[in-house]
């Protein structure tokens, strides 16, 4: 066990960034890849549409989705523009982010009639703020500036144990780039994740997990305010994250899915930290297919932000917090 100790500017300075981006996300990370999963509410654990929703969602699904029993190529993008505003030391405003660009790329084939290889490479988790002309903590404090951007490639493999069961896995490689007004650096780390879908006539089930995901950013911040000193590491992991979902296609025009998912924020190396709590996600989407090819898709996504908020809170003050 060792003891780190937080100084004043680097709390505040992340519990700012943090607030803002999970009110329009899970957390940090986003509720899916891609327009159609998104547009579906974020579902697809159990019935995922296309390659992207399939390697985000349930890396089982390279056997189960429309896309069998050929190939697939999908390519997207998210124009993403959130709306962030603070309110520290009676000093309220409004972050001045760009915004931002979110590929995402998915690819499907079969290596035999039961194996299937997947790729995906996505944008998947990110968050920032810039308040570098407010002055939040004095005149003299230069503003807040912060920017985290991780993506993921992931390779995937997938195999069909009978018509009705398929399981698979994927080997995430992540990388992320983080600055907090010190200049951008640049890290990597690796995770996976693996699934199982099982299908009974009209009904299909599916669980997934991911493995936690830490990325440790080497001298990232000042972590004294006071005066010159060594620039800090700063680690941040995506959490333990389990999902289930439930889907209904009683014929080829229609579907409907519900998924539920939790992500082990509290326990989470860098947001446990920032005290976030454990976040359930509840999620519903439907689809109806025209026989022209027009689909037309409707969804909701649900969670608890889980960023506790912190009423009259002092940016003038030492934490002490233990971590493993």
């Amino acid at each position: 066990m060792h003891r780190i100790t937080l100084q004043f500017l680097l709390i505040p300075l992340l519990l700012i960034a943090l607030t803002g981006i999970a009110l329009a996300t899970n957390g940090d990370t986003l509720i899916s890849v891609a327009p159609t999963a998104r547009s579906m509410g974020g579902t697809g654990v159990a019935a995922p549409l296309d390659a992207i929703s399939a390697i985000f969602a349930n890396p089982a699904a390279m056997c189960m989705g429309p896309y069998c029993p050929g190939s697939q190529s999908v390519f997207a993008g998210t124009y993403y523009n959130s709306t962030t505003k603070a309110t520290v030391n009676g000093v309220t405003a409004k972050s001045q982010l760009e915004p931002s660009v979110i590929p995402a790329v998915g690819i499907t084939a079969p290596i035999t009639n039961k194996l299937r290889f997947g790729f995906g490479a996505y944008g998947i988790s990110g968050m920032g703020v810039d308040y570098r002309e407010a002055d939040f903590f004095g005149p003299a404090s230069g503003g807040v500036y912060t920017n985290l951007q991780v993506m993921k490639f992931a390779p995937n493999l997938a195999y069909q144990l009978t018509p009705a069961l398929s399981i698979g896995a994927s080997l995430h490689l992540v990388y992320g780039a983080l600055d907090l007004g010190q200049g951008t650096v640049h890290n990597y780390t690796i995770g996976g994740q693996a699934g199982a879908i099982y299908k009974a006539g009209p009904v299909s089930l599916g669980v997934s997990y991911t493995t936690p995901e830490k990325i440790n950013h080497k001298k990232v911040f000042d972590p004294d305010d006071a005066g010159p000193a060594p620039l800090a590491d700063l680690a941040l992991e995506s959490p333990h994250t389990i999902a289930a979902g439930i889907a209904l296609q009683p014929s080829e025009r229609f579907l409907i899915e519900t998924d539920v998912k939790w992500l082990n924020w509290s326990q989470a190396a860098g947001y446990r930290d920032f005290d976030w709590e454990d976040q359930w996600v509840y999620a519903v989407g439907m689809q109806y297919k025209d026989p022209s090819g027009l689909s037309l898709r409707g969804g909701y996504n649900y969670s608890k932000s889980p960023v506790k908020l912190h009423d009259n809170f002092d940016p003038n003050f030492t934490s002490t917090t233990k971590v493993q």
